[in-house]
């Protein structure tokens, strides 16, 4: 562990360098044997894609500081939190009832993060912060290096080794640095990148978003996307979410518009997300939502490393073959932001956390993500073709409403069942029809499935259009009192056969069942005149249907279908024929 002491952020002038920390000696030796070998693994940073060196992660009995993976993302696209390795570095002893200070560095893809982290490291370690730099032949070590186009960095890395740092005001806090996995890469899906880039910005109090050449509206647009769906899974508050915000613009090409550093960034920013009148609604409200997510928002605006690290395969972060110019404000970055008297405590609600509180942060959060409570994030295509679905459905519906309306809407008379239907089948077609005529995004697979949920709907309207239609015939509304009359009457007569030829218990059986049915009949018309206790006249229709459709239908239709019984047995007299009438003349 070190403690680092306030110094000023400015470059100073070059002077013979100190040993390397023996750490970072160890390791450059073992970078070294590892060099990039094509040209094409270089970035315009002189990072080896996410670096050159590898730390043995999985030796957890080795007790050299080294990056350790904390969030891991699986092969489904699943997140998972490894506690054990979070716990045994914010909960170690030194660290978990301190307050925190987590440092991130987010952006795109292969575009140098473990580089400027790296660095960091470098600034952390030295003991004087005047030549903390190092020697000019001392490789860059650190967070995990690699060749090759592939990805290196997955998930989210902090460093095992928490640094100790004494502030201004004499209090000593915990600095914590972290890396992320590059957004937008080939292996990654859009809720990968946004849930990783959405966590180390709810987990950090300085969020570094690292940029090329400039800060451009799909960058801004991202920004929203990912702070977005990082505010859902927080809890609503009247404070801004997030806290620090430093917008790095590396490989800056117009000094002579706005400087590189600090202040030119700070130009350049409030250009960029200034706010007027002439602008679309669109681009207003992106720039709206930042402002409204971040407390501190800042720039730095980075030149270009030189051509000797974008060029030279073996380049392995030895400061001789960096531009004197890039190294100059990179002393500048690391210092204003790793300075103690810039160092921003991580606050949630306004409360200092500290490691321990941390934990709980970090597993409450991932937590979120694992379920399904968040809606996932779609990329500008893929909603684009939803929106135009959606809105061809809409249309659809709306004429098969239309139509349907003018059918058997409103005040139109009782329409017969069958003509019901047809109308229904016809206006279903008329309406698919129109579906697939217009011009929709993402292609016949991609609609199939608003085409089912369109004729979902319209079979769900067409039996409201049924109800309705029903309510209209004046028989089927005088179904449950017609019913209840049957009943009582059919009780009455069974109750008078059967007390006349003696079964008393049969004649008292059907007098009890003619009184409920009478008093039910009472208690259905009071209800339908006073418009009170709708819930019971819905159940005594439900069953008087139940009892007309499975007891006095069957009756009716079963006699008669059984006429010609009736027929055989009481023939009709047939009348005479005109031979017979002459003969009896």
């Amino acid at each position: 562990t070190s403690t680092s002491t306030s110094t000023s952020p400015a470059a100073p002038d070059p002077a013979p360098l100190p040993q390397p920390h023996p750490l970072l000696q160890a390791a450059g030796t073992m970078a070294q044997k590892r060099p990039a070998r094509n040209l094409s693994d270089r970035n315009s940073w002189g990072g080896l894609s996410e670096g050159s060196f590898s730390w043995p992660l999985d030796d957890e009995t080795d007790q050299r500081p080294r990056p350790v993976q904390i969030l891991l993302i699986n092969d489904d696209h699943s997140f998972q939190l490894d506690e054990e390795a979070l716990n045994r570095i914010l909960l170690s002893e030194e660290v978990r009832d301190r307050e925190v200070v987590a440092l991130s560095v987010a952006g795109a893809f292969r575009k140098g993060k473990s580089f400027l982290m790296d660095f960091m490291l470098r600034y952390m370690y030295s003991k004087d912060r005047s030549e903390w730099l190092g020697h000019s032949e001392e490789p860059l070590t650190g967070f995990s290096w690699r060749g090759g186009s592939e990805r290196e960095t997955t998930g989210i890395q902090i460093w095992s080794e928490v640094f100790l740092v004494d502030k201004p005001d004499g209090q000593k806090v915990a600095v914590l640095l972290m890396d992320t996995q590059g957004t937008f890469d080939s292996q990654s899906t859009l809720r990968d990148s946004a849930t990783v880039f959405a966590l180390s910005t709810m987990i950090s109090s300085m969020q570094v978003y690292n940029l090329s050449q400039n800060i451009q509206e799909d960058d801004l647009q991202h920004l929203q996307l990912f702070t977005e769906y990082g505010r859902l899974a927080m809890e609503e508050t009247s404070q801004k979410p997030f806290q620090s915000l430093i917008f790095l613009v590396r490989d800056w090409s117009f000094p002579y518009e706005f400087n590189y550093g600090l202040d030119g960034g700070f130009k350049f920013l409030e250009k960029r997300l200034k706010i007027s009148e002439n602008q679309h609604e669109e681009l207003q409200n992106v720039r709206k939502h930042i402002y409204s997510c971040f407390t501190n928002i800042s720039c730095f605006l980075m030149p270009h490393p030189g051509l000797k690290v974008a060029t030279n395969p073996n380049f392995d972060g030895r400061l001789k073959e960096i531009d004197d110019e890039f190294v100059k404000y990179l002393k500048v970055l690391v210092c204003w932001l790793l300075s103690p008297e810039n160092l921003e405590l991580k606050e949630i609600n306004g409360n200092n956390i500290t490691g321990r509180g941390l934990v709980e942060y970090f597993k409450a959060y991932i937590k979120i993500y694992q379920g399904e409570e968040l809606p996932h994030p779609k990329s500008m295509l893929q909603a684009t073709a939803e929106a135009n679905n959606l809105a061809a459905v809409a249309a659809a519906k709306d004429l098969y409403s239309r139509k349907m309306e003018e059918v058997c809407g409103g005040d139109k008379p009782f329409l017969a069942p069958n003509e019901l239907q047809n109308k229904h089948s016809e206006l279903r077609e008329e309406s698919v029809k129109q579906f697939r005529a217009v011009k929709k995004m993402g292609g016949e697979e991609f609609s199939r499935r608003y085409l089912q949920q369109l004729e979902g709907e319209m079979d769900e309207l067409y039996v409201n259009y049924i109800k309705h239609n029903d309510s209209k015939n004046i028989f089927h509304a005088a179904r449950t009192p017609a019913t209840l009359f049957v009943v009582i009457f059919i009780m009455y007569v069974t109750a008078g056969v059967t007390g006349f030829i003696g079964v008393d218990i049969v004649a008292s059986l059907c007098n009890m069942i003619m009184g409920l049915s009478l008093i039910t009949l009472c208690t259905w018309a009071y209800i339908r005149y006073t418009g009170e206790y709708r819930e019971l006249g819905a159940v005594i229709d439900q069953v008087a249907g139940a009892l007309w459709d499975q007891a006095l239908f069957r009756l009716y239709d079963a006699a008669t279908s059984h006429r010609h019984i009736y027929h055989h047995t009481f023939p009709a007299a047939q009348p005479e024929s005109s031979a017979d009438t002459r003969k009896k003349k």
